[in-house]
């Protein structure tokens, strides 16, 4: 049954990789977007926002393509939609903005349509968009993720992120996008690079499900892209290096950049310390960033109840990052 009532959505961005999962790992961010969807008798898209800027408001809009995709799956004819959208999430910045959007998207078309697909059916579909699970993973259930992709199926291991753990990202004002940073990559790798990295996501994985942040300074490191990618984030080298020294846990490029991350445990209060020696490294490469404090995000897409005439962006307005 088709909800004429509109569904709406909240998504966390996500981070990809932490460091030597590639393609693998992935860990949601209390950093959101929230999509709305309405039956409608002509197409309507409202977009708020700042990072919303440049992006379709016709049918050519990756919202209403990806939902016209689950319709096509359960068998559904809704081709006119009111779709509003806003996202604290930076775009091509490597904090998941796209895997945000395919999520909410599919998430908001299902539960418009009574919820006809599960979420492994979902989860595939968001796979089979993104190319690879560890953002679209993330967003859909939330926490830390590791997953498996056969280009035909995803499957994946949620693990509850430790209560301590906390996340500092530097987002610089450049953006890239994942095909450029795809393009840096080598085709073949070493036996032994590929054992360090299988060695040390194995050990990240496990520090995570048994709580050991005293392990993630060993798990972190890469061999398999960071090296080849840290010449389009100048300074990114150094962060990696020395991060450690002033109070992280670890660091790593978030997905494909050039945002950089870096795990801490509240505990330990060095976060000023941390924050300092981010900014002060970028701005010596010439390049401005802001830098947020974020939480691993434990939920994933939620569903959340539409009040009667309260218009969507008002709705919201408590919620949003300033």
């Amino acid at each position: 049954m088709i909800s004429e009532a509109g569904v709406r959505v909240k998504v966390p961005a996500s981070t990809a990789n932490l460091g030597p999962g590639f393609d693998t790992l992935g860990m949601a961010l209390s950093l959101y977007a929230w999509i709305e969807m309405k039956p409608a008798k002509e197409t309507e898209i409202h977009l708020y926002g700042d990072q919303m800027k440049g992006i379709p408001t016709n049918k050519s809009n990756l919202i209403y393509e990806v939902a016209q995709s689950v319709f096509r799956e359960a068998g559904v004819s809704l081709p006119e939609l009111e779709i509003s959208m806003y996202s604290d999430i930076p775009l091509t910045r490597g904090l998941g903005s796209s895997a945000s959007a395919i999520v909410g998207a599919l998430v908001a078309a299902n539960e418009l349509i009574g919820s006809p697909l599960n979420q492994a059916q979902l989860f595939d579909m968001a796979t089979a968009l993104e190319k690879h699970p560890d953002n679209v993973g993330a967003s859909l259930f939330g926490g830390v993720i590791t997953a498996v992709w056969d280009g035909t199926h995803a499957e994946y291991l949620r693990i509850e992120p430790p209560i301590d753990l906390e996340v500092l990202v530097a987002i610089p004002e450049f953006q890239l996008s994942t095909s450029k940073a795809r393009q840096v990559l080598p085709e073949q790798v070493s036996l032994e690079d590929a054992v360090f990295n299988i060695s040390r996501t194995s050990l990240f994985t496990a520090a995570m499900a048994s709580g050991r942040l005293d392990l993630i300074r060993s798990a972190m490191q890469d061999r398999l892209h960071q090296p080849f990618r840290a010449p389009l984030v100048p300074g990114m080298a150094r962060i990696l290096e020395e991060a450690t020294a002033h109070g992280a846990l670890g660091a790593a490029l978030s997905g494909a950049g050039p945002t950089l991350l870096a795990l801490t445990d509240r505990r330990e209060q060095r976060g000023m310390e941390l924050e300092r020696f981010l900014i002060e490294v970028l701005s010596e490469q010439g390049i401005k960033a802001r830098t947020i404090w974020l939480n691993p995000c434990t939920q994933g897409a939620q569903t959340l109840t539409i009040e009667k005439g309260v218009k969507f962006i008002d709705s919201i307005e408590g919620e949003v990052r300033s």
